[in-house]
């Protein structure tokens, strides 16, 4: 059992060339859907703040 000060054999690494990886799908994913792909995720912000928003008034309109 490995004590406070040394934790034992240190965790598997993840794969160094994920990350360019995931950097290079998600550049493709901008280029292919530009503007309208922000714009989705600007209307999607906006009504998970207004689900938000509903809940916590009718909490309060209940107390």
């Amino acid at each position: 059992m490995p004590d406070f000060f040394n934790p034992g054999p240190g965790a598997n690494t993840t794969d160094p060339g994920g990350h360019k990886a995931n950097h290079d799908v998600n550049a493709q994913k901008y280029h292919t859907e530009g503007v309208p792909g922000f714009w989705r995720q600007i209307s999607d912000l906006f009504i998970a703040l207004a689900v938000i928003a509903f809940f916590i008034f009718v909490i309060i309109w209940i107390f």
